[in-house]
Formats: C-alpha cells, structure tokens, sequence
C-alpha cells in the first residue's frame, strides 16, 4: 500500500521538558527532566536508562548538585540508580508506579553525567562512560571511560571495568552509541570510532573502520547510530550511523559556531567477515542533521526526526552562542523517511536540544520538547527576545492510514509473555483490502530516549504463519537477538500496522538471567 502523506497534529503539553522519554503502556509515557526549572520536583536528567529483564525501568546518573548556581537545591543524581515500576495500571497509579531511590543503600559505584546503559543477553544493565561534571568536551581528568552493571556482576561489586575504546575515543565519547548483536557482543560507537567487545571476557575483539570522511556522532557532534531490524534466520546485523559533524574533536569552544554546519552524510555498515571487510557504505540525506533521533517503524523503516541543520549540542557554550539561538540553530523540522519515499508532514515546531520523539503503542510517533536553553522561556517570559524558547506542545505524526481512517489489522488477542523460541497465537484481523499483501510481525524495545539518543531501541522480525484469524508466532530464539525483557508486538498487512500489544519475552525474572531458548547460527562478529 502507498503511503504518501504524514500529518503533524498537536495534541496536548506535557508539563515539563522530557530529557528522558519512555513508553510504558499502550496509555502512559514516563518523563524526567531537571529538577530546576520546573515546577515538580523531580530527578536529575541528563541520565541513561532501560527495562531490566523483569519489566523494571531502571535510570541511572545525572546532573551535579547545584550546577547552575543560584537555581536551588537539587540533590546529586551522578551516583543514583532509580527504580520505576513494573507499573501496569492504566492510569499510573498503583504498586509499581512511583520512583524508587536509596541513594545510601543503592548507587552507581561512580559518578556518570550522560552515562549509557544498555540491557544486555541477560537482562542486566551494562552502564558505560559519562563524566564527572558538566561539559562539552570529555577531558581525561573527568571522564568515566569505564563500565560497570546492574546489577552487578558476581566478583565485580563495588569496581568497574576500565574500557581503553572508551579512552581512545575522548574527547567526544559522552553518551556511547552502544548496541547488542546477535552473537550477544556489544558494538560501541564513539567519536568517530567503533569496536566490538565481549561482554563475558571483559575484551576488545575488534576495531571497526573509522567512520568515512572525518564524521564524528559523538557529544557535542551528535549524530546517531541505529541498529536495522534483524530478521530470521541469520539476524544479520546492520548498523546505520547519520548525521553530525565533521569538524575536528580537536576544536576550541570559541572556534566552534552554531552556524557550522551539521553533515549530510549516513553511512552503514554490515557486521559480518564480508561487510566488515566491504566497510561503511556512505549516503547522504536530503539536507544537514545535528541532534537527528531515529523511530524505527513496524514495518522496518526508519524515521529521522527533530534535530537542526547547524551548530552543536548542549546549552549556550560556543563562541558565538550569544544571547539569541544557543549552540544550535535553523532548526529542522521535516522528517526523513530512510527508504524512497519520505512523510510530506513538516511540523512548525523547533525540535533541538532535549527533544524527544517515540512510537507509540497506536502506531504513530509522539514528538516533544525542545530546550536550547537552560531556563523555562516561553512567549510571556522571553526578556532577552530568545529565538528558540522552552517547548512543552506535544506533537503526533501520523501516518497516512490513521489520519485517514483506514482499514488497519486489528489485534484482538495475544500473549502477555513469551519464552524465547516458543510459540504464542495472536488473534488478528486483517482487513481484505491488505490482505493480499506482505505480512511482517515485528518486535520492538521502543529504547530509553535521551538527548537524540535512543538507547536500546530494536525491532526483530518474528517468524509466523497465518491460518485464519490466528497468526502463530515463535519468539526470537534467545536474549542475543532480543534481549530479556518487556517488548511490543505489532502486526504488519501490506505495509500498514496494527496498535501495539505489550509482552514480556523471556521469564520475566530478576537479572542476570541465565541463558534462555537456543543457540542459532549466525555469521556476524
């Protein structure tokens, strides 16, 4: 089915800047932002997170206390571990659904200011990088060029695993692109660096190619770095890395300028013997990308997303941020659709620093924030006339068929979790009208949204076959290829996707989880 025109409808506020986002239900979103310039006390931002394997959200580091001064007294969030949930409640309330912090009794074992974390095989966190403090570039004196767990690995309480690809990737490796592979080893990106590491052997396997033609992703030149849908039987894993800068890391504050342009350039690269040896093939967008997030659709397309054309990430800090745009300006405001064909929708709403985009649970993407600035601006409290003041309008881009109405699979029945390798049986309507078209069952981690970057994020497609209205599928074989915990399923007719279901894959148990379902061969790294 041709799909041709995407439309922006603005739809609510969302009361605060979320400088994390995270889907929980078909009906709530979890957001943190700063504590200072909001109403609502809340936790720290500026921190990494995702699902554990036993559905709880967990989110970790933040700000300093006191930053900014004269803004009040926020607690240190550098060490916390926040726990939320599982919370299954419609409304949000109920057991599970308010944050948990201990901070004596339970902590990171550093203090990480724009930390990764990634859940892995078996359902734990791996927490990498960050800083000491605030800043634009990581410097050897502040940097956390190190990893650790959660929950901790047997024998490594209280430590951490110094990462030399951390290191060699200063200044700009602040929020690591990280992804798990199919063979369970976990892809780092940084700077304009990657490298392949085994999580179990605490070793660096390989070195990938730089990143063609001097491009970095890493803060303050952000990119991103999405891993492609995997499908059976080989799961060969493609990773593809668009936008930021290719400006030199060793660039001074006061060379940098928000009018220097981002790149245009994506490039990709197939992680197995032939692909690497073939290295990363280079694309271009349709214009500059600085900031850009990715949604991956059910489908298995990509939507680029928010961003701006010039400039680079953080609050006002480069040489002539001033008092007008901050670090970023000419924002972009057309998707890009990575396939052919690209949404006509464009949005009227600046979407820079601390934005935040997701699918959502009815198949559209939720688009919001955007914060250039380190103050609540809005048209009534503006004194120095900023260009781009706070944003708290929310956003939905929809595709074609839902602004239309048009006829859409239909989940009737399907099941709240699934055992790696098992099957499950879906109850599902498609209309006749899609029916005569490709059928995909995609499996999505809609990831942990933070500052461009959506950690986690993956769609497996599901092996199944249809008989009537019941669509029997098989679960990914094992926490490799989706890693043990909570995940959405949707149903794909001739391109056009049904609402999400929620289940659980795996056992649903605490971490680590030992291995679960079956090995399968692959031929990636």
């Amino acid at each position: 089915m041709a799909q041709n025109t995407w439309s922006f409808v603005q739809q609510g506020n969302s009361g605060i800047i979320p400088l994390e986002l995270i889907n929980l239900s078909p009906t709530l979103a979890l957001m943190y932002d700063r504590p200072y310039t909001t109403p609502l006390k809340l936790p720290n931002g500026d921190a990494g997170g995702a699902f554990i394997s036993n559905g709880t959200l967990v989110s970790v580091g933040g700000q300093p206390e006191d930053d900014i001064p004269g803004w009040g007294n926020a607690t240190d969030g550098r060490m916390a571990i926040r726990l939320f949930g599982p919370c299954t409640s419609a409304d949000g309330t109920g057991p599970g659904c308010t944050v948990f912090e201990d901070p004596e009794n339970l902590h990171l074992v550093v203090t990480r200011w724009y930390p990764t974390a990634l859940r892995i095989a078996d359902g734990s966190l791996m927490i990498m990088g960050g800083s000491d403090i605030l800043t634009t570039f990581n410097g050897a004196d502040i940097a956390q060029n190190n990893i650790e767990f959660f929950p901790p690995r047997k024998g490594e309480e209280g430590t951490v695993r110094p990462n030399q690809f951390l290191a060699d990737t200063l200044p700009a490796n602040l929020f690591p692109r990280s992804q798990v592979l199919p063979s369970g080893h976990i892809l780092m990106i940084a700077n304009n660096k990657s490298a392949v590491y085994d999580v179990d052997t605490n070793t660096e396997l390989m070195r990938l190619p730089d990143l063609p033609n001097g491009v970095r992703i890493g803060v303050p030149f952000d990119g991103f770095a999405q891993l492609l849908p995997l499908s059976p039987p080989l799961y060969e894993p493609t990773v593809l890395a668009c936008g930021g800068s290719n400006k030199p890391d060793t660039i001074t504050v006061e060379e940098m300028s928000n009018q220097d342009v981002a790149t245009t350039q994506c490039s990709r690269i197939t992680l197995t013997p032939a692909g690497i040896t073939a290295g990363w093939e280079v694309e271009q967008l349709p214009d500059p990308r600085l900031l850009p997030e990715t949604v991956l659709l059910p489908n298995g397309d990509v939507v680029i997303i928010n961003g701006a054309h010039t400039g680079y990430s953080g609050y006002p800090s480069v040489g002539d941020s001033g008092a007008i745009n901050g670090n970023v300006d000419h924002p972009a405001t057309t998707p890009i659709m990575y396939k052919p064909s690209l949404p006509a929708g464009q949005s009227p709403i600046p979407r820079m620093y601390h934005s935040a985009a997701t699918l959502t649970a009815k198949g559209n993407i939720m688009v919001a924030a955007s914060n250039p600035h380190p103050f609540v601006l809005s048209a009534d409290n503006n004194p120095n006339n900023y260009s781009y003041p706070s944003e708290y309008r929310v956003e939905y881009l929809n595709p074609d068929f839902i602004t239309n109405g048009s006829p859409r699979p239909v989940i009737s029945k399907s099941p709240s979790q699934l055992a790696f390798n098992a099957q499950g049986t879906i109850t599902v309507t498609i209309p006749s009208t899609l029916a005569a078209g490709e059928l995909q069952v995609s499996l999505i981690d809609m990831g942990y949204i933070t500052h461009g970057w959506h950690a986690g994020q993956r769609l497996v497609f599901l092996e199944h076959t249809l008989s009537g209205n019941t669509l029997t599928i098989t679960a990914p074989p094992n926490g490799n290829i989706y890693s043990p915990g909570p995940g959405w399923i949707y149903v794909v007719a001739d391109g056009v996707w049904s609402e999400g279901v929620q289940s659980m894959i795996g056992d649903g148990g605490n971490p680590p989880r030992p291995a679960q379902g079956v090995p399968v061969s692959i031929t990636s790294v």
